[in-house]
């Protein structure tokens, strides 16, 4: 008898939908169509869906009666179409389906770039079983063939808040990572997607961005392009070649301390620490190199451990800049206190705050703790 009924349903709503061929009309049960769509990195992720509510087309209460009752439990016969034993459409009549413009991972598998459909098996007790089907188009799961399926990845539900409308979104959305989850009245199941080469991808990209006249005919995009490079450590040997481009090329490079840095980071990244320290020399004795940007990369030195080599531009930059009574006495006082030279160190600290000018006098207090600590 309950086979005999879930036919007649399912024939009532198939031959709905056959009608409707040719004209538009409202999608069965009012379960309207919906659709999101979440960016991870260059890969976008978009799921297409049917969203039914927990009171149903006619209004009626089915709170309580979602889980093992409108989603069946399990693989069953519904009693139509070709499939013996089907999961969940995971959503309401056409299948539900999910779309990756490029090579993903989910929960750990490959899953190739194109559009899959989605179903889900739950269960009243254990995890539930999330499966992606090369069957995109058919209605529903009534034609469901395990053949068809890419992958299929078992996860734990969790209690939510309500949710009256079926509802699929994105969370924990990191730059090469983001969970999938379907949220229906108190239960909610995600799965994470992956994209493992997302680095490279940017780097594919960039490389396709500078064969155009917008990009490929300025220094600053090979430089953005060259350091994003060498700090994801990607795609090493072409950053080196954008580097030298931003330096050499005869329309737009230019020798500057910024060009020289980005080469000098291209070559720290490659492992050619001696070529960077020479880039870098250069790059401090350009008349471009202000200030602070040699301040800043004698600090670097510091936290790197490399104390005379701080010391020794410490020193270049107070020579260079005379003038400068406030950085490259903090600069100084910075180096000799990590010599171990206190003398040098307080004299300097002093110094420096005896010229600390209005922009740092936020400041004050930490200069002042550092020359205690010394003295002290």
């Amino acid at each position: 008898m309950i086979k005999k009924l879930l036919m007649v349903c399912a024939l009532a709503v198939y031959g709905q939908f056959a009608v409707s061929q040719g004209i538009t009309l409202p999608p069965s049960g009012d379960n309207q169509k919906s659709s999101v769509s979440q960016w991870i990195g260059l890969v976008k992720v978009t799921i297409d869906y049917n969203s039914p509510d927990v009171h149903g087309p006619n209004g009626e209460d089915r709170k309580g009666k979602i889980w093992g009752e409108v989603v069946h439990y399990g693989f069953i016969d519904q009693g139509f179409g070709t499939s013996k034993a089907a999961p969940w459409r995971a959503g309401a009549n056409e299948n539900t389906t999910i779309s990756f413009s490029h090579a993903v991972k989910i929960e750990g598998q490959d899953v190739n770039a194109g559009t899959y459909g989605l179903f889900l098996a739950v269960e009243k007790e254990g995890p539930w079983t999330w499966i992606l089907s090369k069957d995109a188009s058919s209605w529903g799961s009534y034609f469901y063939n395990p053949e068809s399926d890419v992958v299929r990845v078992k996860v734990t539900p969790q209690d939510c808040e309500y949710t009256e409308w079926l509802t699929y979104s994105f969370d924990d959305r990191q730059r090469s990572s983001a969970v999938a989850y379907l949220q229906w009245e108190n239960k909610r199941a995600g799965f994470k997607i992956e994209v493992p080469n997302t680095n490279e991808l940017y780097a594919t990209k960039m490389r396709d961005d500078m064969r155009g006249t917008t990009a490929g005919f300025q220094q600053q995009p090979y430089l953005n392009a060259a350091s994003f490079c060498a700090q994801n450590k990607v795609n090493l040997d072409e950053a080196l070649v954008w580097a030298e481009l931003a330096i050499r090329d005869p329309f737009f490079g230019q020798e500057n301390f910024n060009a020289l840095s980005v080469k000098a980071q291209v070559l720290t990244a490659m492992g050619r620490d001696a070529d960077a320290e020479n880039t870098m020399d250069k790059a401090i004795a350009h008349p471009t190199a202000s200030v602070n940007a040699v301040h800043q990369y004698a600090r670097t030195l510091l936290v790197s451990g490399k104390t005379q080599k701080a010391m020794e531009v410490f020193k270049l930059n107070a020579k260079t800049h005379p003038e400068e009574k406030f950085t490259t006495n903090v600069g100084l006082a910075r180096g000799y206190t990590a010599l171990g030279d206190k003398k040098n160190a307080i004299k300097y600290w002093e110094l420096a705050i005896k010229n600390i000018p209005e922009n740092q006098k936020q400041n004050l207090p930490f200069y002042e703790g550092e020359l205690k600590k010394l003295k002290g």
